[in-house]
C-alpha cells in the first residue's frame, strides 16, 4: 500500500510538470533545471537511501513501479540512475551530491586528447557521471568536460571528454555498474511500452477506415495483441532483475532483463508506428518522444545480443538442465 502511495504521487507530480512540451524543450536545448529541482524537492531522488540517511529505504524492487513511471512519462532526466548513485554514495560514506547523475555505458578510454566517455545515456542533461576508469569507479563532474551530443534528433546521449581526471572526483564502491544501468534502463523501458501501447490501442478505437474503428480489423488486433504480450513481459522480465533486499545485482536476472527489453522494443515500435500510419512519424506526434527514447534505450548498457550471449555462457558454465538453471537463477522472487 505504501508504494501504491509513493507511485500514484508520483505520477502525479510528473502529469504536471513534465508535459511533452517540456520534454520537446529539454531534447532541443532548454534548460532542465527547474524540473529536476521540481523531482528533488519532492524527496524522489532518495528513495533508496535509507531512512536513517533521509530517504525511503526503498529497495530496487520496491522502486520498480517508479522507475517504469520514467519511462512512460519520457522524463528526460536521469531520476532513475541518480536513485542508484545516491544510495552508493550514502554506502561509502560520502556526502550526497546535488543535480542529475548517470551512469557511463562503457570504461572511459585514455586518448591524446584526454580521458574519454562514449555516448552516455542522458550525458547531455547530467550534472555527475559514474565513471569506470583504470579498474576504478569514481563520481565525475561534467562542469570540467567537454560535451558533445550524438546528433540524432532529440537524443539526450552525449559523449564527454575530460583533460584529466577532475580534481573534484568521488570515489565508489566496486560494483556492477554496467549491469545496475541495464536493470534501470529494463524498466523504463517497460514503463515507455506501456505508454506505447495505450496511445496506439486509443488511436486504433478513434481512427476510422471502411465506417468503423480500425481497431475492428483482425490483422490490426493481431497486431496489437502481440504488442501487448510483448509489453507486460517486458515488465515481468525487467522486474526479474530487482532485488527485494539490499543484495547484489544477479547478472543471470538483468541479462533477462535488458535482453528481452531490447528485443521487445523492435516490435513495440514497429507496431506503433504501422499502426498511427503517416501521423505517427510527424514531429508534433507524441509518438516519438517514446519510440526515440526506447531506441536508445535498447542500445544502452548492452542490445540484447550482447545479453543473450552472457546467458548463453551463464547456462553453459552451469552443470544443471536448462529447466532447473531458470529455477535456480532466473525465477522471479521477492523474499
Amino acid at each position: 500500500m505504501t508504494d501504491d502511495i509513493f507511485t500514484e504521487s508520483f505520477e502525479r507530480l510528473l502529469s504536471g510538470v513534465c508535459a511533452p512540451a517540456t520534454v520537446r524543450g529539454i531534447e532541443a536545448g532548454a534548460a532542465s533545471g527547474p524540473l529536476w529541482s521540481a523531482l528533488a524537492e519532492a524527496g524522489f531522488a532518495d528513495l533508496l537511501v535509507s531512512e536513517e540517511g533521509g530517504g525511503a529505504g526503498f529497495s530496487l524492487h520496491d522502486a520498480a513501479p517508479l522507475i517504469e513511471a520514467c519511462g512512460r512519462h519520457a522524463l528526460p532526466v536521469p531520476l532513475a540512475y541518480t536513485l542508484l548513485v545516491r544510495a552508493a554514495l550514502e554506502r561509502a560514506g560520502a556526502k550526497p551530491v546535488d543535480g542529475p547523475v548517470t551512469i557511463a555505458d562503457t570504461p572511459a578510454r585514455a586518448l591524446h586528447e584526454g580521458i574519454r566517455c562514449a555516448r552516455v545515456p542522458f550525458g547531455a542533461v547530467s550534472e555527475w557521471i559514474v565513471v569506470t576508469y583504470d579498474g576504478a569507479c569514481a563520481l565525475w563532474p561534467t562542469q570540467a568536460a567537454q560535451i558533445e551530443r550524438d546528433g540524432i534528433h532529440g537524443s539526450l546521449d552525449a559523449s564527454l571528454l575530460w583533460p584529466s581526471v577532475p580534481a573534484a572526483a568521488i570515489s565508489l564502491e566496486q560494483a556492477d555498474w554496467r549491469a545496475a544501468g541495464a536493470a534501470i534502463t529494463a524498466l523504463m523501458m517497460a514503463g515507455a511500452m506501456e505508454r506505447l501501447l495505450d496511445m496506439t490501442i486509443a488511436y486504433a478505437n478513434d481512427r476510422k477506415q471502411f465506417g468503423k474503428p480500425i481497431g475492428k480489423f483482425q490483422a490490426l488486433q493481431q497486431q496489437i495483441s502481440l504488442f501487448a504480450e510483448r509489453t507486460f513481459a517486458t515488465r515481468m522480465a525487467s522486474r526479474i532483475a530487482c532485488p527485494a533486499g539490499q543484495v547484489p545485482l544477479d547478472r543471470r536476472a538483468v541479462a533477462v532483463a535488458k535482453s528481452y527489453a531490447s528485443a521487445a522494443a523492435i516490435d513495440a515500435t514497429a507496431i506503433a508506428h504501422a499502426v498511427h500510419g503517416a501521423i505517427g512519424i510527424t514531429a508534433e506526434h507524441d509518438l516519438n518522444l517514446y519510440t526515440r527514447r526506447l531506441h536508445a534505450w535498447r542500445r544502452a548498457f548492452g542490445a540484447e545480443t550482447a545479453w543473450h550471449a552472457e546467458l548463453g555462457r551463464a547456462w553453459l558454465r552451469d552443470t544443471s538442465s536448462a529447466l532447473d538453471f531458470t529455477r535456480a537463477h532466473l525465477s522471479p522472487s521477492i523474499a
